[in-house]
């Protein structure tokens, strides 16, 4: 498939090729007619030769009479005879040569004219046999006159001929010279427009709109050789989904926007609530250890202590996730590796795991390289993850690390670490709800630990993403860009 370009430069080549053609076939044509004129002034000279050939006979016949009446000798009437007929031959020739009117009037002319001059010659030749010498004379000298007559009348007839052959050449080679300039010159500017065309196409469309086509190609590396009109025409198609998807993600930020400022307003609540109620707390449970070491206490009445104490506890967790979650602390960054993270969180959760039943596989196949990071927080959202997984598996299993670096839009460079368990999955309707705050499917739970470990990450420029199926597990993937943060 051509490109616009391509076509264009085809066309215009097909009009330069085919007027050029057009211009030497005119040209060839006036040749042909050049050719037709000149058969046309043969037949002229044919009519012209026939002429002269008449006049020829006509002045053959001269001067016979004249030697018959010398000598008497009957031979000179026989020559006579003879070219008398030669005349009536080529008269007849000269007859069906004629064309025009003129022509044929002067040949009517002539042969009437001849006619009378035979009659007077033959009673000239009668009375100089009937020895009527006198009458014979007279008679000669009007004979002659007549003969010069039909001389006359050749010469104009073969006059009228050469008038048209000069006529007709001449025509000829004026329209001829006339024809092959207009050819000349039509070539010359069609050239000229074809080559003017090419450059305002090139310059004033072409460019501009191959330009405006790259531009607006959303891809990294455009196809530089493709049709301009299709690549603008995707492109705008391209732009008109885009602000159809803009226009989308416009209406559901303004909701998120409304969203998040009840959450703002919900958090500064929240945080207050927390702050009132964390003190207290801490009071209570400063009284209950001071309680558990002085008073002594019947087993039911310890059951029900530690019950009391855990129950603190949760509230106190409570308490701090709210606060987490309302106030999230800034980065404080070093450079680190990613891996060195799940190390040291493995190390951590050893004896928690173990008491989960839980076994632990790291898939590496080099270290992760060092990027700026906060550890304590990362390590935060890898605790929560293995706990979340630890606690889905009930009765035991098995949890799979997999690190590598990677290539992922829009971040580039990344750096991957997938955490897969083989718990019961999550099923489809509440993937799409796990991240969002205070959302959990745990009796005990707050549902802030992914929220904030969802944070955590994209404080870091990267992304927490969730793949599961529900029975087969579920794979938590955290993204961290390489680059710069």
């Amino acid at each position: 498939m051509f490109n616009l370009r391509t076509r264009i430069y085809l066309l215009l080549v097909a009009v330069v090729v085919v007027t050029v053609t057009g211009g030497l076939v005119m040209v060839w044509y006036t040749y042909r007619m050049e050719g037709l004129l000149s058969h046309i002034i043969s037949e002229n000279m044919e009519t012209l030769y026939a002429a002269e050939g008449l006049e020829i006979a006509l002045v053959n016949q001269k001067g016979f009479v004249s030697y018959y009446f010398l000598d008497g000798d009957p031979d000179w009437l026989r020559q006579l005879g003879e070219y008398r007929q030669i005349f009536k031959e080529r008269l007849e020739t000269t007859k069906g040569l004629a064309r025009t009117s003129r022509q044929k009037k002067t040949v009517s002319e002539i042969e009437a004219a001849y006619d009378g001059y035979i009659a007077i010659k033959d009673q000239v030749i009668s009375h100089y046999q009937q020895g009527e010498r006198e009458a014979s004379a007279s008679l000669h000298k009007e004979a002659r006159n007549r003969f010069f007559g039909i001389l006359d009348l050749c010469e104009r007839y073969k006059r009228i001929h050469r008038n048209a052959i000069e006529q007709a050449e001449k025509k000829s080679l004026w329209q001829a010279r006339n024809l092959r300039l207009v050819a000349g010159t039509a070539i010359l500017i069609v050239i000229v427009l074809g080559v003017l065309l090419a450059f305002v196409l090139t310059k004033q469309i072409l460019v501009p709109i191959r330009r405006l086509a790259l531009e607006a190609d959303r891809r990294e590396k455009p196809n530089d050789t493709g049709n301009e009109v299709n690549i603008l025409s995707r492109s705008v198609r391209g732009l008109i989904k885009d602000a159809d998807h803009t226009q989308a993600a416009l209406e559901r930020s303004q909701e998120t926007l409304l969203q998040a400022e009840k959450m703002a307003s919900v958090g500064k609540l929240a945080a207050g609530m927390a702050h009132s109620v964390r003190n207290p707390l801490t009071s209570v449970k400063m009284r209950l250890f001071s309680l558990d070491r002085t008073l002594e206490l019947s087993p039911a009445q310890k059951d029900d202590f530690a019950v009391i104490s855990n129950e603190i506890r949760h509230i106190d967790t409570i308490v701090q996730n709210f606060l987490e979650f309302s106030r999230p602390p800034k980065l404080k960054t070093q450079k680190i590796s990613p891996s060195e993270i799940v190390d040291l969180v493995l190390q951590l959760l050893q004896h928690r795991l173990e008491s989960y039943n839980v076994t632990v596989t790291v898939d590496r196949r080099e270290i992760l390289p060092e990027i700026q990071l906060d550890p304590e927080q990362l390590k935060e959202a890898l605790i929560n993850l293995l706990e979340n997984a630890c606690e889905a598996m009930e009765g035991g299993g098995s949890i799979f690390i997999h690190e590598e670096k990677g290539f992922r839009e829009p971040h580039g460079p990344v750096a991957v670490i997938q955490i897969t368990d083989t718990g019961p999955g999550i099923q489809k309707p509440i993937q799409d709800k796990v991240f969002q705050p205070f959302f959990t499917s745990k009796e005990e739970g707050t549902g802030l630990g992914l929220s904030i470990t969802s944070r955590i990450m994209e404080s870091h420029g990267g992304c927490l993403a969730l793949n599961s199926e529900s029975g087969k597990g579920a794979t938590f993937v955290l993204t961290l860009p390489l680059e710069k943060i």
